[in-house]
């Protein structure tokens, strides 16, 4: 294989950025992008540490953050699988991404920035949900703000019925964990998780 060893073989291989793509970026939300954001209720959440990478699913049964002012965001860490991946990264290193989805709409929005965490009781408080607080809340201070080319999620056909993939096609988590590990009871597992999602969602 040929690879690029150089930021300016990169540049001769992909030439000049265009201008959509340059005044796009912003360092705060804009009134288009805080409607965007308000309008999703799933980000994709990025962060890195000593470890390495994570990106995490976030969702919400509103929007995914709540907007604090135009830049900043507050994003309560919900219920999950306890692994708390992406806090342990935030406290050594505060970078991190966002990247926004609306199902339909066929560009992403990307935001930049960084990140404390915050265990203020009032903070907590706020985003109670059924009786159940977040046990933090990860505040970002904005960077930089952009929507993305929607041309990736228009190759892929991603919010088009045809494709969706029926769950019997695909490996369950039950069985990826038994494959792993052949004593784990993956079928037990699986019949198992709808009743403690519906008794753990928040």
């Amino acid at each position: 294989m040929n690879f690029i060893e150089s930021l300016e073989q990169l540049h001769e291989q992909y030439g000049d950025v265009g201008e959509a793509s340059l005044i796009k970026e912003i360092d705060h939300l804009s009134p288009a992008y805080r409607r965007i954001v308000e309008t999703s209720s799933f980000c994709a959440l990025s962060t890195c540490g000593p470890e390495g990478l994570d990106c995490s699913p976030r969702g919400d049964d509103g929007c995914v953050v709540r907007i604090e002012n135009d830049r900043t965001l507050l994003l309560p860490d919900r219920r999950g699988n306890n692994r708390i991946d992406s806090l342990r990264n935030i406290v050594r290193d505060p970078r991190v991404a966002l990247m926004f989805m609306i199902p339909g709409w066929n560009n992403v929005l990307r935001i930049n920035g960084t990140a404390r965490i915050s265990i203020e009781p009032d903070l907590l408080k706020s985003f109670e949900r059924d009786g159940k607080c977040p046990r933090s809340v990860i505040a970002i201070t904005i960077e930089t703000v952009y929507f993305q080319c929607a041309r990736a999620i228009m190759r892929a056909g991603l919010w088009q019925p045809d494709n969706q993939v029926p769950k019997a096609n695909l490996p369950s988590p039950g069985m990826i964990m038994q494959e792993i590990k052949s004593s784990f009871d993956g079928k037990t597992y699986d019949e198992d998780w709808p009743g403690r999602a519906a008794k753990s969602m928040w």
